[in-house]
């Protein structure tokens, strides 16, 4: 197995307002376009699991097979072990695991899933190479990640430009890439795919109660997560700049007519069944 390397900074840490965001998320609306391929005996391997509501959505989706759940941070591997107790499901595990190096034999899994991963770390193509060599012949990588830079938003806001701006600068400070959406394809054939099937999909927010939510954790996070101490400790903002940002998310959530789209990037990946391949 390739060596461990150092992932890149995790950009948005596990603040609660960034949790607030991630325990929101479902099978349905982060996985939809990998559901119509699960079988139930599958065994999957779900990278970056965080605190595992996608990861438990797996489990009950395959209750003959096993799902294990892997996240470099250690920490929020409690709360992701919690969400699966507490649903019942006794076909999942959780485990720390480096994607750019994982601790699995050759074809583990028949489905290897990352969720808004491969924008967070070092080296993309060798992590994708990881999850091929962990899939059997035959099985699936599903690859999903949004693409900062195609979000897009209603009313215009110069805030909310900046906010774009800086979250660009400081993810990519800190070794990502948070237009990874775009270059998932690009990043699965220089892996050695070959049968890839690339679609997208969006959350879109623009109920006064999806406002809410999506302002409000966008802004506290710029003022009181991981992301908001690199910004200023990496000479990115200042904090007033960083008081600015986070009333203009609040400004636009108060708006009558916001609208809000995250587009996201989609990749499937069979691995393929001849040798040596």
């Amino acid at each position: 197995m390739p060596k461990a390397q150092e992932t890149a900074v995790y950009t948005h840490g596990h603040h609660e307002s960034v949790l607030r965001s991630h325990t929101w998320r479902t099978a349905a609306n982060s996985a939809a376009y990998l559901l119509g391929s699960l079988e139930p005996h599958q065994r999957i391997l779900d990278i970056g699991c965080g605190p595992g509501t996608i990861t438990a959505d797996l489990a009950a989706l395959v209750p003959e097979g096993h799902v294990t759940g892997v996240d470099h941070a250690a920490g929020v591997l409690d709360q992701a072990r919690a969400t699966a107790a507490g649903r019942g499901l006794a076909n999942v595990r959780f485990e720390t695991a480096d994607v750019h190096a994982l601790p699995y034999p050759d074809g583990s899994f028949d489905v290897v899933h990352a969720h808004q991963v491969l924008q967070h770390v070092g080296d993309p193509v060798q992590a994708l190479r990881e999850m091929l060599r962990v899939t059997v012949p035959g099985g699936l990588v599903a690859v999903r990640d949004s693409d900062y830079a195609a979000m897009t938003w209603y009313p215009p806001s110069q805030g909310m430009d900046d906010w774009l701006d800086l979250y660009r600068r400081v993810a990519r400070a800190n070794g990502g890439e948070p237009d990874a959406g775009r270059r998932l394809k690009s990043w699965a054939l220089a892996a050695g795919f070959t049968d890839i099937t690339a679609t997208s999909a969006t959350w879109t927010f623009s109920t006064a109660e999806e406002r809410a939510w999506w302002s409000g954790l966008w802004a506290d996070r710029t003022l009181a997560s991981a992301y908001a101490e690199r910004a200023t400790e990496g000479g990115h903002a200042t904090e007033e700049q960083l008081e600015s940002v986070s009333r203009a998310w609040r400004e636009w959530g108060e708006r009558e007519d916001g609208w809000f789209c995250v587009l996201h990037g989609e990749i499937l990946c069979r691995k393929d069944t001849r040798p040596g391949a």
